[in-house]
């Protein structure tokens, strides 16, 4: 019966206990985050929903300014002012100072009690609650200096999302032509990267040669340097009307494909030379071994870098604003440029950084849990 209760049990912690001291610095940490972040949050989310209806006079806008062939008075929309009458409110002030003293109090004792203790969780637990006390602390620290300009400009110039009401359309056709953008690059990149790479490790060094050439200037130069230079290219060169957005997709391959086939060649060099040799051993040639026995190997291993390439790139459309895009063709910065411009404001910066994060957040979350499944093994699941 004693056996079996330890086994239910567990092997005993080795660890150590703990003690009042470290436990509370751990807690005091803790609280000095939640004050300071959740509390923050809380109060502009009070002020927000029960704030007064009518818009605060320092949120009022000073100008109007022409939204196509209307003017409009640009003011806070949305309990925009609302937050930030609670931003720098006194229980906003209060919540702030109280975080910096709970903050403070852990990071003191933390750090004074930390080599006394006896065990490694007591220790642990004082660094743990003097670090995060610390972060609180800087957090406080940087919305004191943010309160201390003119917030209410701030909100009308940044966060008025009332001039964002007719927008929805634009920023979904700009997220659209991104993602195609993006996508079209990608799959093309990987195609010309993974032929690229194949020519790279090449054992002859003419074969080599050209393959390097294009890599280096691709990856040498400037993404922007590289849309304007074919975009005179085929003007003036090659006096040939490309459109702009085939232009930008046939420069993003190119680019791509550079720095895939970087990518691919890491991943068949990673690929035990033995696996080669028994290839060979079997009677296939050298293309035959590399279709069948390498590059699926391979491919497998690169799956990750090149999701955090397709991740990038979709960042780097942005830059196809240089070329003059109409209005159906416009990516997400453009459009938001195109607004700003229109009304002289920027919330339509604030809306599109929004949208990116909303593209490219559950891609990273995707690129790490892909990452992890392939390092635990069970790659049979995944592609």
């Amino acid at each position: 019966m004693t056996d079996t209760l330890k086994r239910i049990e567990g092997p005993p912690d080795t660890r150590g206990g703990t003690a009042p001291v470290p436990l509370g610095v751990l807690i005091t940490g803790f609280a000095a985050m939640v004050t300071v972040t959740l509390g923050t949050l809380v109060t502009q989310l009070l002020y927000a929903y029960g704030g007064a209806g009518g818009m605060t006079p320092g949120c009022e806008a000073e100008l109007t300014v022409t939204i196509g062939k209307e003017e409009q008075l640009v003011t806070g929309a949305l309990g925009v002012c609302n937050v930030v009458r609670g931003f720098v409110s006194p229980t906003e002030t209060a919540l702030l100072w109280l975080g910096v003293i709970l903050g403070l109090t852990a990071a003191v004792v933390g750090w004074a009690a930390f080599k006394r203790m006896p065990s490694r969780r007591m220790r642990n637990q004082c660094i743990a609650g003097a670090v995060v006390g610390i972060q609180a602390i800087a957090i406080a620290g940087v919305i004191f200096w943010f309160r201390s300009g003119d917030v209410f400009a701030f909100a009308r110039n940044f966060l008025n999302f009332g001039l964002l009401q007719d927008s929805l359309s634009g920023f979904v056709r700009g997220a659209r032509n991104t993602l195609q953008l993006a996508l079209v690059g990608e799959m093309g990149g990987i195609i010309v990267g993974l032929l690229l790479a194949v020519l790279v490790i090449s054992k002859h060094r003419v074969v080599r040669a050209p393959a390097r050439v294009y890599i280096n200037f691709f990856r040498g130069t400037p993404l922007i340097w590289q849309l304007s230079f074919f975009s005179f290219a085929f003007s003036l060169g090659f006096n040939m009307r490309l459109e702009a957005f085939a232009l930008a997709t046939f420069v993003f391959v190119l680019n791509t494909g550079a720095y895939a086939a970087e990518v691919f060649r890491a991943g068949i060099e990673s690929i035990e030379r033995g696996q080669m040799e028994a290839a060979r051993s079997l009677g296939m040639s050298y293309l035959q071994a590399m279709r069948y026995a390498i590059v699926p190997q391979a491919v497998r291993r690169v799956i990750p870098p090149l999701m955090n390439e397709f991740v990038i790139l979709i960042k780097d459309t942005a830059l196809i604003v240089v070329l003059g895009l109409s209005a159906a063709q416009l990516d997400i910065y453009g459009f938001a440029r195109q607004g700003a411009a229109a009304s002289f404001n920027a919330t339509f910066f604030t809306a599109s950084a929004l949208a990116y994060l909303a593209v490219t957040l559950p891609l990273i979350r995707l690129v790490n849990y892909v990452e992890t499944r392939l390092r635990s093994g069970l790659t049979g699941r995944v592609g």
